[in-house]
């Protein structure tokens, strides 16, 4: 959906800036969401899921 321009060039640099701030905080977001866990930090959660099941 596209706002109507406004008359003022501050509050359109302004919209700008945020979708810009916005295009890349998603990209960031997906790179971290596609990153792999580390070996090490599965095998952490391993044994914690292994410590809860062997408790309850």
């Amino acid at each position: 959906m596209k706002r109507p321009r406004s008359k003022s060039p501050t509050l359109d640099e302004a919209r700008l800036r945020q979708q810009a701030i916005g295009v890349k905080l998603r990209q960031m977001f997906e790179e971290v969401v596609n990153e792999p866990v580390p070996d090490a930090f599965l095998d952490i959660l391993r044994r914690a899921d292994q410590r809860r099941s062997e408790e309850a």
